[in-house]
């Protein structure tokens, strides 16, 4: 696949709130997964393993999801860039209108790194 059409399939299945079925379908075995944590700092989940069980963490912590968006992706080269947000309430933080910047990039046709800036 090409970088646009992994973009182009990333995006689809975000919108769908399928994010498990995207990693399956579209992440290298080796994947890496970075965003900010709790403490103001950087962590990273290496492999594809790793990045499946932190977004069932998520998942689980999610009382209800009012509403959310995925803009359309724009690819840079190797890179693919889009926003996203949702209107969530948590599990001990109460609702909250989340937005952030992802930033994936992709070799061979799959996606090797993910970043998101919050």
């Amino acid at each position: 696949m090409t970088t646009q059409e992994v973009a182009t399939r990333l995006h689809e299945l975000c919108l769908q709130g399928q994010f498990a079925t995207a990693q399956t379908e579209l992440y290298a075995e080796t994947a890496t997964s970075t965003e900010s944590n709790m403490q103001g700092g950087r962590e990273t989940a290496s492999g594809i393993a790793a990045i499946q069980e932190k977004g069932a963490k998520f998942q689980s912590m999610i009382v209800e999801m009012h509403s959310s968006y995925t803009t359309e992706p724009k690819v840079f080269g190797k890179y693919i860039f889009m926003e996203m947000g949702m209107d969530v309430t948590m599990q001990g933080m109460g609702r909250m209108y989340m937005v952030e910047m992802c930033k994936y990039e992709v070799k061979e046709g799959k996606i090797v790194s993910e970043e998101f800036f919050y």
